[in-house]
């Protein structure tokens, strides 16, 4: 079943009288469970698709649809529940809040979900413990390793359950150690059932996805099949 449907998406950014076509006619489906990147060179549009796919910035135009539901025409209210209650965001700067603790973090999005206290905190505790990070709660993210600040991010992004994890080059930030371990529980993520999508300009990453959506000048260019299984082909090359 698609999880996410995009037909014939196109962004347009109109500057001082100069239009630049970030996107030219995506087509793009992803189905639940699957590990997806979004690869190709700085500049091609990597990250203004996925700031689309998480509802962060809305498209020229096209249609999205997200769990079958079309998201296109949103009200920004109505954008914003979507966002908490059904994506989960992972990004290259952690973008944890620096004054809370590793549990406040994980708790905040929650927090803004209306749900109690403790339900908050099993889930909070569930999150943490899938990372390795429970033995961190109390820390402040300064007192954190860049691959443990990025281990949070990933619990703050699952405690929630979302529909789907939108990763924006998560490793960006790391070494290759802590790299590859980011990488890898991104991989036993999805082998749990997770649906990732993934931003990433490092061939070697992309290739641990199943299918990589490769972009140029805001097209689709391009796909194969990554090592982290097989794939249906189903991404369309706009025309």
């Amino acid at each position: 079943m698609s999880l996410i449907k995009l037909d014939a998406i196109t962004k347009v950014f109109l500057t001082d009288e100069v239009e630049t076509h970030a996107l030219s006619g995506i087509h793009l489906d992803i189905q639940k469970g699957e590990y997806v990147s979004i690869a190709g060179p700085s500049g091609c549009g990597k990250s203004t698709l996925l700031s689309i796919l998480g509802l962060l910035d809305t498209a020229s135009s096209g249609v999205y649809e997200l769990n079958s539901r079309p998201v296109t025409t949103l009200t920004a209210s109505e954008r914003a529940r979507v966002r908490n209650q059904e994506i989960g965001f992972i990004f290259q700067s952690f973008n944890l809040i620096g004054d809370l603790n590793v549990y406040e973090n994980v708790e905040l999005p929650l927090t803004y979900r209306g749900m109690s206290p403790a339900d908050r905190k099993a889930a909070v505790t569930a999150a943490l413990e899938r990372v390795g990070m429970s033995h961190r709660a109390r820390h402040l993210p300064s007192q954190l390793s860049g691959g443990q600040q990025q281990r949070v991010a990933v619990a703050r992004a699952l405690a929630g359950k979302p529909s789907v994890l939108l990763a924006d080059e998560p490793t960006g930030n790391l070494d290759s150690r802590n790299g590859e371990a980011v990488m890898q529980l991104l991989g036993e993520l999805h082998g749990e059932g997770a649906t990732i999508v993934m931003v990433t300009h490092d061939a070697r990453f992309a290739g641990h996805a199943q299918r990589a959506i490769h972009l140029f000048d805001g097209r689709v260019v391009d796909e194969t099949i990554g090592h982290g299984g097989q794939a249906p082909v189903v991404a369309a090359v706009a025309a």
